[in-house]
This record gives C-alpha cells, structure tokens and sequence, in this order.
C-alpha cells in the first residue's frame, strides 16, 4: 500500500486536551486504548463515529495470529464462521472530522483516504488501520499488534502500509491472550465477540 506522503498536515486546536480513549468490552474481557485524535484526525474520527454508531457491536475477531496481531472490524465478521469474513467495510457516507469540524466522506466500499502525517511505529499495543493491500482502502477494519511490527509502518521501506491510530493503555494482557487462541485458518475456534467499544473525551 503507497501511502502518499502529500497528505497536508491538519492543525490540531486541542491545546492541552488529552486524547480520547475507548474501551473495549470482549467476549475474553476489557482493554482500554488512547485514540491519536491529535496525530491522525481523519482516521481517528472514523473509528470514534462507528464506535459510537455501535458499527462495532456484535462483531468478532476473525483473525488471531499469536507473536503478529489481531484482526477485527468486519461486519461479515458478526457471523464467527462467514466466509466472507476480512472483506467488507462499512457503509458509504460521511462523518465529521473532530479537530477540523470538516465533513470526511467514506466512498467505494466505506473507505477512508491513507493518512500518513504521523510515524507512529507499529509496536506493541498500537492499533493500526488494516486495508486491502492498495492506497485508500482502510474502512472500519483494523488489528492490534502483540509484537513490534515495524515492517508495516507506512514510513517503513517494506510494502504493506499501516497507519497506527491508537496504543493500548491497560488491558494489554487480554489483547495477548486473543492472539493465542486456538483457531483454524487463524480464525479463532472459539469465537471472540466484541461487545462494546465505549469512547470517552470526544
């Protein structure tokens, strides 16, 4: 994924505000993360408009690789066993850019533009967008790392391009522990519910 590097910086009037948070309510327990409101404003009120949409709700992990990351955000995915899992996005339409208070607009298969303006590295903990391997692909899908991926930072000299949007804060052993589920196909045998994502600060 070609991450452009034209993408203009946008200015972040947040003073001293901290960023938001979101917690995380899953089938195996809670992990709370700070969303990078002030590094990426784009992608950052994407994830906060379908989590508060409840976009979020009732959607499993459908990928787990222990010592790599956690998948999640499909909406297929609401079936644990769908084939279709990993493939889809949200709906097209528009959502509100939190710094700016411009109007963004999700198009050809809910999707968002690559923003790449902060180098965030992919570390541990860090929640990152996932896309379909080609620039402006990202939507509602994104994976948490649970090793320090640093070949998939969009500044990295590798191919694939992840913008990092978010750092787990606690919880990080419930993060850990998904990864090292039993699954088939890397999808978890078991299946792990996400049910709720709870934004607080925005």
């Amino acid at each position: 994924l070609k991450c452009s590097e034209q993408v203009a910086s946008c200015q972040a009037p947040l003073g001293r505000m901290p960023n938001p948070t979101a917690l995380f309510s899953t089938s195996m327990g809670n992990f709370e993360a700070e969303i990078y409101l002030d590094r990426v404003p784009l992608t950052a009120s994407n994830f906060i408009d379908l989590a508060k949409t409840g976009f979020y709700e009732g959607i499993h992990f459908h990928r787990v690789i222990p010592d790599f990351m956690n998948q999640f955000g499909c909406p297929y995915a609401k079936d644990p066993k769908s084939s279709r899992a990993g493939t889809g996005g949200p709906p097209d339409g528009t959502f509100k850019n939190l710094v700016t208070g411009k109007t963004e607009t999700r198009s050809n298969g809910g999707n968002i533009q690559d923003e790449c303006i902060s180098k965030d590295t992919n570390d541990v903990g860090t929640l990152s967008m996932a896309n379909c391997g080609t620039p402006n692909t990202g939507g509602s899908q994104f994976f948490i790392n649970v090793a320090h991926n640093d070949f998939l930072d969009w500044f990295s000299p590798g191919e694939s391009k992840h913008p990092v949007f978010g750092k787990i804060t606690s919880g990080l052993d419930v993060a850990q522990a998904i990864s090292r589920v039993r699954t088939r196909d890397d999808n978890p045998l078991e299946p792990i519910k996400m049910l709720s994502i709870t934004i607080s600060g925005a």
